[in-house]
C-alpha cells in the first residue's frame, strides 16, 4: 500500500508540472493542477466530459484504458486534432502534453466539436469505451465461463457456457494492477499458437471485495480460483515451470460447495455426510461412481447404449471390460441389458495412506470415497494446534493467510512465537464434484479460501456437444440455451424471453439514434 500510495503522489507532481500552463490557458488557477482528485475533476471540466470520467480512473484495470482517453481529449481540448498527434500522447505516455505545455503556444479550444474529426479516431474512441464498458461488466457483475471437464456431469456438461454472477457473492476488485482488460493470465500471440503473460508482477492491489447480497449456500455450485494453482497456465500444466500467481489468475474451476465454513465434513462410501447425517443433494444434481462393466461386446452397441444413458465417456479395460461413470439409476438399467454379465460399482477403500489425498499426510490413511471426518474452518474460529491437526491446517496457516510457521522440538511456533491454538482470518469452504471418481476436487487439494470465490454461475447461455462429428448447428443443445444452473425441476429455457429483450432494447436504441438525427437537422 505504501509503494500504491508513493506512486500515486508521484503522478500527481509529474502531472503538475507537466499541466499547469495548460490549466491556466483553460481559465484555471495553476493550483488547481496539483491537488489530487481535484485536478482530474477541472480537467474534465476543461475536457467538456462528464465528471463521472473521474470515478473511472480509480477502477483497476479500466484506468489503463482511461489514462490514454485523459491524454488524447487533453490535447485535443488545446487544437491538437491531427491522427499523428494523438498517437503521439499516447505513445509518449502523455508527456507529449508536457511538451505542449512548455514549448508550444497552444491555445485552449472551449468550443470544439466533441466527436473526433477523423473516422479512425471515433472507431478508436468507440471501441475504446466499448472495452471499458465491457471490463466493468466482466469484472464486477457477470463474465462467461465454460466447463472443460465433467465433475459435475448431469447438473453442467462439457461444453456449455455459463455467465456467473460476481455480485451474489461480492465482486473482486482486480489483483493484479496492471493487466491486460478480459482476458485470464495468459494471451495468445496471434499466428504463432504461442501465449504470453497477460499480467505485470509487482503491481499486486489489496485484496478488496464488495458486500455481496448471498452468502454461499450448503450445495450450491460456486466458480472459484483454484487455491493449488502455482502452474504456468492451466492447460499443460506439467510442461512448463510452476511460477507465482495472483489470486485473480490462478485457474477457475467450478465444484458443488458441500461445506461450508463451521461444518464438520466426512465421505463415507462416496456419500457426503455433514454434521453426521448425509447431505439431500438438489433434484437436478446426479451423483456419479465407477463402474466396472463386464459385456460381450461383439453383442452390445455401446455407442447406442452411451446415447440411452447421456453419458459421453467410457473406458475399456479388456476386450469384455468396460469403466463407465453412472448415476446410481443408470447402473440399475445396465444391469437388465442382454449380454451385460455384471455391473459392480469401484469403490477406493480407506486404510492405507495415500500420497495423493488431503491432507497428503502418513497420519491420515483416507481414500477418495472414505475421507474425514474434517473441520471446514469458519473466521474467527480458534483450533488446537497439534502434530495430529497441524497438516489440516498448515497451509491455511502459512499460505491463506500469510503467516511462518516453524518447528522446534514438539513446538509450533507462528510468526516467532509459540503456538498452541490458531484463530482463522477468513471463512473456508470445501467443494467436491457430483462425478465422485472423475473429480479433482477438495479430497485431493483442500480448502478454498474465502477470498478465493469467484462468482455463482446463473444460467447456461450456449451449450455445444464436444463428442460428436456432426454438424455445428446439430451439436448445439438447445435444450439447455439460456436454462438457469441452480433451482428444482427440469431446466427451462429462458431463450424466447432473451430474444424479446434484444429486439426492444434495439428499438429503443434505433428510435432514440433517429430521434437524435433529426434534433442535429
Amino acid at each position: 500500500m505504501t509503494n500504491w500510495i508513493l506512486f500515486f503522489l508521484i503522478v500527481q507532481v509529474i502531472h503538475f508540472l507537466g499541466t499547469w500552463k495548460l490549466y491556466q490557458k483553460a481559465g484555471h488557477k495553476a493550483w488547481e493542477a496539483l491537488i489530487p482528485i481535484y485536478n482530474a475533476y477541472v480537467l474534465t471540466q476543461i475536457m467538456k466530459r462528464p465528471w463521472w470520467w473521474v470515478l473511472l480512473l480509480f477502477v483497476p484495470i479500466v484506468n489503463l484504458l482511461m489514462f490514454p482517453s485523459f491524454w488524447v481529449e487533453t490535447v485535443r481540448s488545446f487544437g491538437k486534432e491531427k491522427t499523428s498527434e494523438l498517437f503521439l500522447a499516447v505513445i509518449s505516455l502523455g508527456f507529449y502534453i508536457a511538451y505542449l505545455n512548455y514549448f508550444e503556444d497552444v491555445q485552449y479550444q472551449p468550443e470544439r466539436q466533441l466527436r473526433p474529426h477523423t473516422v479512425a479516431g471515433e472507431w478508436t474512441t468507440s471501441i475504446v469505451f466499448a472495452i471499458i464498458a465491457a471490463t466493468i461488466v466482466h469484472t464486477y457483475f457477470m463474465r462467461p465461463y465454460t466447463i472443460p471437464t465433467s465433475s459435475l456431469e448431469k447438473s453442467l456438461l462439457i461444453g456449455d457456457y455459463l455467465f456467473v454472477s460476481k455480485f451474489h457473492y461480492g465482486a473482486r476488485t482486480p489483483k493484479t494492477g496492471l493487466a491486460l482488460p478480459m482476458v485470464h493470465d495468459t494471451m495468445p500471440i496471434p499466428f504463432t499458437g504461442k501465449k504470453f503473460r497477460s499480467y505485470i508482477k509487482g503491481f499486486d492491489l489489496p485484496n478488496f471485495r464488495f458486500p455481496g447480497f448471498q452468502k454461499i449456500k450448503r450445495n450450491d455450485i460456486v466458480v472459484f480460483n483454484w487455491p493449488l494453482d502455482t502452474v504456468y497456465q492451466f492447460r499443460d500444466p506439467y510442461k512448463r515451470p510452476a511460477v507465482h500467481k495472483p489470486i485473480d489468475k490462478k485457474s477457475n474451476y467450478v465444484k458443488r460447495c458441500v461445506g461450508i465454513p463451521g461444518d464438520s465434513l466426512s465421505v463415507k462410501d462416496g456419500y457426503v455426510y455433514i454434521n453426521g447425517r448425509q447431505t439431500v443433494l438438489p433434484d437436478r444434481a446426479k451423483t456419479q461412481f465407477s463402474y466396472k462393466i463386464d459385456l460381450d461386446l461383439k453383442k452390445v452397441n455401446i455407442n447406442r447404449l452411451l446415447d440411452k444413458l447421456h453419458i459421453t465417456e467410457a473406458w475399456q479395460l479388456s476386450n469384455n471390460e468396460l469403466v463407465m461413470n453412472l448415476t446410481q439409476k443408470a447402473a440399475d438399467y445396465l444391469k437388465k441389458v442382454k449380454n451385460i454379465k455384471s455391473v459392480v460399482r469401484t469403490i477406493d477403500s480407506a486404510g492405507t495412506y495415500k500420497k495423493e489425498i488431503f491432507p497428503h499426510d502418513p497420519q491420515y490413511k483416507w481414500s477418495k470415497d472414505f475421507f474425514g471426518p474434517i473441520y471446514i474452518p469458519k473466521k474467527g474460529a480458534t483450533v488446537a494446534l497439534t502434530k495430529k491437526s497441524l497438516p489440516l491446517y498448515r497451509r491455511i496457516i502459512e499460505e491463506y493467510e500469510h503467516n511462518t510457521l516453524k518447528f522446534e522440538g514438539d513446538k509450533i511456533y507462528i510468526n516467532g512465537k509459540e503456538a498452541t491454538t490458531y484463530t482463522f482470518k477468513q471463512d473456508y469452504y470445501w467443494m467436491m464434484g457430483d462425478n465422485r471418481h472423475n473429480s479433482e476436487d477438495a479430497r485431493f487439494w483442500g480448502y478454498v479460501p474465502f477470498d478465493h470465490i469467484v462468482g455463482k454461475p446463473v444460467f447456461i447461455w450456449f451449450s455445444l456437444d464436444p463428442n460428436t462429428s456432426k454438424p455445428f448447428f446439430k451439436r448445439i443443445r438447445k435444450e439447455r440455451l439460456f436454462t438457469t444452473v441452480n433451482g428444482s425441476g427440469k431446466p427451462v429455457s429462458y431463450l424466447p424471453h432473451f430474444i424479446v429483450i434484444v429486439v426492444l432494447l434495439w428499438g429503443y436504441s434505433y428510435i432514440r439514434k433517429r430521434k437524435k438525427q433529426v434534433e442535429e437537422k
